[in-house]
């Protein structure tokens, strides 16, 4: 099974939402709070030694989460259709892939963040070059890691630090110098499950 097919397979797989308090039970969160719709994109690129999975490493000058591995993507605004639309203009404003470029599989269940988002993780198939641009303030660097990686449920651990007065558990699936955790690491970490589940 290719590696397209095997997304294509784990898109299918029902489960639940996912959120950045999901390893601590203990926090009570606001009611009533209102989540602000986000979209992310999954850029999987065909290359002919297997799929890779694009990241960004977020500018240490951003207010929020510094210096973070992360997808491109954001915030729906108004002119965007959906959170998909979103998705794809983001990434094309951060790393300058071409909206156009990009075959969209699906999505996985949404992802409550703790800056207040309620995050559509979609996945796109990318099967071309195109020339990455990483836009000024708000991209550092921008890098692959091997779809097999970041799909290895066994390569996750969980991981704590203190967060507001709190100790704060997260998943973590480190790759060489970078450290993804967090948001990242536990939508990878769905992706992986549901791959494995094939």
């Amino acid at each position: 099974m290719t590696d397209r097919n095997r997304l294509e397979a784990a898109l299918l797989h029902n489960s639940t939402a996912s959120s950045d308090f999901d390893l601590n039970p203990d926090v009570v969160l606001p009611v009533g709070r209102k989540l602000r719709p986000a979209g992310v994109l999954v850029p999987v690129i065909a290359t002919a030694q297997g799929a890779d999975v694009l990241l960004t490493k977020r500018s240490s000058r951003l207010k929020h989460h510094p210096g973070q591995i992360a997808f491109p993507g954001g915030k729906q605004d108004e002119g965007d259709a959906d959170v998909i639309a979103a998705a794809l203009r983001e990434a094309e404003e951060e790393v300058g892939l071409p909206r156009g470029q990009v075959e969209v599989l699906g999505t996985l269940p949404t992802h409550e963040t703790v800056t207040g988002f309620l995050m559509t993780p979609v996945i796109g198939w990318i099967d071309r070059d195109f020339e990455v641009r990483a836009e000024v303030g708000e991209v550092a660097e921008v890098f692959r890691v091997p779809l097999a990686h970041v799909t290895d449920a066994g390569l996750f651990s969980v991981q704590s630090r203190r967060w507001r007065g709190t100790r704060r558990n997260y998943y973590t699936v480190p790759f060489g110098p970078y450290y993804i955790w967090g948001a990242t690491a536990r939508i990878l970490r769905g992706l992986a499950q549901r791959m494995e589940a094939e």
